[in-house]
This record gives C-alpha cells, structure tokens and sequence, in this order.
C-alpha cells in the first residue's frame, strides 16, 4: 500500500510505500518536512527500513540525510550519474531557497535491472535519464504502479534544461522504458496527480501517440 504526502511550499510528492504483512514501509524522495513524514509512518504503526530516492535534485532528497541519521536506516538511490547533483547540494539549497543541506552519498547506488524489496513487496528499477543523468523509477510489477519522479507528469514531461538535462534522452526514456510495461499502469509522479500510461499516450501533447 502507499500513500503521498506533498511537501515544503513546492507541494513536491513523498510517497509512503508499505509492505502490509511486514508493516515494512519506505519513502520514495523525502522532499522536506522530515518531522511531518515521520508523523505519517507512526501514525500507521509502520516501521521505516529504508530511504529511496529518484533522482539528486534538492526538492526531492532535501529530508533523506537527517531522516537516514536519525532512524540509522539505508539511502538507496538514485543513479550513479547524479552523483553531482547530490554534492550539489549545499548550492541547491541556497539557490531555491530550502534549509541548508549538506552534500551525502546514498548506502546503495541503483542500476538499470536492478531490485529494491521493502518488507515482502519487491521494486524493479529502471534507469529513465533526460531530467537528470541518473534518474530512476521504482515499478511495483504486482500492482502495476510505477512511482516516476520528474520523468513524467501528468500531460506533460520532466524539464530538461538543468545541467545533465537532455530532451531526445528523456523522451527515449519514457517510450523504451515506460511505455512497454503497460498502458494499465498508474503513476505517481513526482509533482501533481496521478495517471495512467495509456492516458498519456492518448492526450500527453509531448509523448502522446
């Protein structure tokens, strides 16, 4: 089970994602308002194993350190080719105005094919590069949900004019990575609602058929 929480002022979305039989539970890109999160994981009796993370931006990673600290539990993700956007990000914070945050290294880089498990439940990671280098995407194969950061959006797509960006690479991503699991499947993206696949291959006017 999962649900999202929007954080900080740029109502960037956190998903709490759990394992039912175990109370397992992680977050996918702790944003910020570390304190509310933790309220969110009490609250349903569940017990925090691990931090996941899409992607380096600062919007998206902002509470994963003081979190891994506090609960001594692992960072995993994202891609290794945002290693530059986490260095980054003392400058990030100061740039978009966030508390400051200092530079980390996840406990766990991701690749393309690889897994993640939370509790009994099992994630397959997919490299998805265009909005940064080393984006990835946690897919829940069983439930057919894909939790895709800034890659895609509902009718539209990540930006690409941050330094890593490439349009051609993240629209490559989306159709060779996305679109073959299934136009049945839901994703949460990291910024506004959800959708499907097959929506957005009907009316997405960047990525549409």
């Amino acid at each position: 089970k999962f649900v999202v929480i929007p954080v900080t002022p740029f109502q960037q979305n956190c998903t709490l994602l759990w394992c039912e039989q175990t109370r397992a539970a992680t977050l996918i890109d702790p944003g910020g308002d570390a304190e509310r999160l933790l309220a969110a994981v009490a609250e349903r009796g569940l017990k925090l194993v691990s931090l996941l993370l899409t992607h380096g931006h600062i919007d998206h990673v902002s509470a994963a350190a003081e979190l891994a600290v506090q609960l001594q539990i692992p960072i995993v993700g994202p891609h290794r080719a945002d290693e530059y956007w986490l260095n980054d990000l003392p400058q990030q914070s100061a740039m978009f105005g966030f508390p400051h945050t200092a530079a980390f290294k996840p406990d766990r880089w991701l690749a393309h094919g690889d897994q993640v498990t939370v509790g009994n439940q099992t994630l397959e990671v997919l490299h998805c590069p265009g909005h940064t280098p080393g984006h990835v995407v946690f897919f829940h194969a069983a439930t057919s949900v894909a939790f895709v950061g800034d890659v895609l959006f509902q009718g539209s797509i990540g930006r690409t004019d941050f330094p890593g960006g490439d349009l051609d690479t993240l629209l490559a991503s989306i159709r060779e990575r996305l679109w073959p699991l299934g136009d049945d499947v839901i994703f949460i993206p990291g910024h506004g609602p959800s959708s499907t696949f097959g929506a957005e291959r009907r009316s997405n006017p960047y990525v549409g058929d």
